[in-house]
């Protein structure tokens, strides 16, 4: 796997309460298996897993932890970057993933984890609202019913040049994970902590800041701290979010990390999903790939 597509993420795995019932379940729905239900143990003890298929070379394991005592599976320790446990940045949850895959196959998908898991497209951004002069995606956000999980799934679009999406199917060379998204609990605090360890963010142009305070309106933050820190703002209905995105993680243009705070949103804004295009596509122009 990481000879073909890099440093990337493979498992998008899911804890629930019995592995061996989900994956029956999955697979009774037309899932393809790809490992069955076996226990796994340590002395701290034992965790059920069993995988199923997804988009390119992509698993979700399911794992179910009710037995087990340890710091994440057996045969893991808990170390900080030092080596000793440490301080953390203010992280508390992954709050979706986001899936790239090839033109034309995102509705394929997008049933697919109607079918599979039961979930429902509860945003979807067409090429007429994400694009720029050059280039374009179109992304569904499918999500169970409480609204914990969510998986968007991008696929290119028509345009003038490649899109940021083709790159990535490119160099990933196939489907996989485009970012993963982790829930901040004070999003301010968590990305000075993180760029006073050498995290690199993608920049925000002065110009959105000029609007997003009227666009968005009041905030329990600082508007000047997110200008500083290039954090980006929205709103849905239900509320607002804040957001950053990393560079590229590894020396392909393929998996990134994203940082995120709700403040009652329950979705995606199109406001950052467009600066975030126009953010990828400003970096893929730098790496001449546009």
């Amino acid at each position: 796997f990481a000879a073909t597509h890099g440093d990337a993420a493979k498992d998008v795995a899911l804890q629930v309460p019995d592995a061996g019932v989900a994956y029956r379940e999955a697979v009774s729905r037309g899932a393809r298996g790809i490992a069955e239900p076996r226990w796994v143990e340590d002395e701290h003890g034992r965790v059920q897993l069993a995988t199923i298929g997804t988009y390119g070379e992509i698993v979700h394991t399911f794992v179910t932890r009710a037995e087990y005592a340890g710091p994440y599976l057996p045969g893991y320790v808990s170390l900080s970057p030092n080596g000793h446990p440490g301080k953390g940045v203010g992280l508390i949850a992954v709050d979706h993933v986001v899936g790239n895959v090839e033109l034309g196959k995102m509705n394929h998908w997008v049933e697919f984890y109607e079918r599979v898991f039961g979930m429902t497209n509860i945003v979807h951004f067409g090429d007429d609202q994400i694009q720029t002069e050059y280039s374009a995606l179109m992304s569904k956000v499918m999500a169970d019913g409480g609204g914990k999980i969510k998986f968007p799934i991008n696929e290119p679009a028509e345009g003038k040049r490649k899109s940021q999406i083709d790159e990535y199917l490119e160099f990933n060379e196939g489907p996989g994970v485009q970012h993963i998204a982790l829930q901040s609990q004070s999003i301010v605090g968590t990305i000075e902590a993180l760029k006073d360890r050498g995290v690199l963010f993608l920049d925000t142009p002065e110009a959105y800041y000029d609007e997003v305070e009227e666009r968005v309106g009041e905030i329990d933050e600082d508007y000047d701290d997110l200008k500083r820190l290039r954090i980006l703002a929205d709103r849905d209905e239900d509320g607002y979010l804040l957001q950053i995105f990393t560079k590229t993680a590894q020396d392909r243009p393929t998996l990134f990390f994203e940082v995120i705070e709700r403040h009652g949103a329950t979705t995606f804004g199109e406001g950052n999903f467009k600066a975030l295009f126009e953010s990828i596509e400003r970096e893929q122009a730098l790496r001449g790939n546009l």
